[in-house]
């Protein structure tokens, strides 16, 4: 029987990237308008949901390969008031950010490598690119939706191709990336900045209490709020 007669094994999704799937991205901050300086949230990137849940509303862009140009949108836990799970959650995404954008293997602890995991705010996350893993969730009406839960190492064998450093395998030995040239510049915060774990007060209610701008999207997860 042709394709066209019988659709069973259609994808169900086609708009959907396989999850698992490589992609350097760039990341963009949507701003929210909530501040706390106690903790460090800091130039109203930080957004307050209804249930006193506190997020990066987060905007990755694909650019390059078969799916250049797509855009996943996803949450980044800060603050949740019923536990630190989703800003511990948080907390391992930025520093695998800070990791695969400032080519940092997740293994080094030199004083060099920790000062480059720290930043003075979010607006240095802004516009970072890295190498992301695609991962699949479901938005408010139980549809597949993409989401990024996770960024790509260094050490990964094909991180260097994907980051235009050079040939798969050949990141170990080489020169240290230059962060300039690809617009990711580490500087150096205080230690210990934004790592408060007190409930967070606010200085500026947000504009939008929602989860995150848009049609179907999941929002934070129901054990976050």
């Amino acid at each position: 029987m042709s394709l066209w007669n019988d659709f069973n094994d259609a994808q169900s999704n086609t708009n959907v990237i396989p999850k698992g799937t490589l992609a350097k991205v760039r990341l963009t901050l949507r701003p929210g308008g909530f501040d706390d300086p106690s903790q460090g949230w800091t130039g109203g990137y930080a957004k307050r949901g209804g249930t006193g849940a506190v997020y990066l509303d987060a905007e990755y862009t694909v650019l390059e390969g078969p799916y250049v140009k797509r855009k996943i949108w996803s949450l980044i836990g800060l603050y949740s008031p019923k536990g630190p799970d989703w800003a511990n959650m948080g907390r391992s995404l930025v520093r695998g950010i800070l990791n695969s954008s400032r080519g940092i293997s997740d293994k080094d602890n030199s004083p060099e490598a920790q000062a480059r995991r720290r930043i003075n705010g979010f607006a240095e996350l802004d516009g970072l690119e890295f190498v992301a893993r695609v991962d699949i969730g479901q938005d408010t009406n139980g549809e597949d939706k993409n989401e990024i839960k996770s960024a790509v190492m260094p050490d990964h064998r094909d991180y260097a191709q994907m980051m235009g450093l050079g040939a798969p395998g050949m990141l170990g030995g080489s020169p240290a990336p230059d962060y300039a040239a690809h617009g990711n510049s580490p500087q150096v915060a205080p230690v210990g900045q934004g790592q408060g774990a007190a409930v967070p007060q606010a200085s500026q209610q947000p504009d939008h209490p929602s989860a995150a701008s848009g049609s179907g999207f999941a929002g934070r997860p129901s054990w976050a709020e």
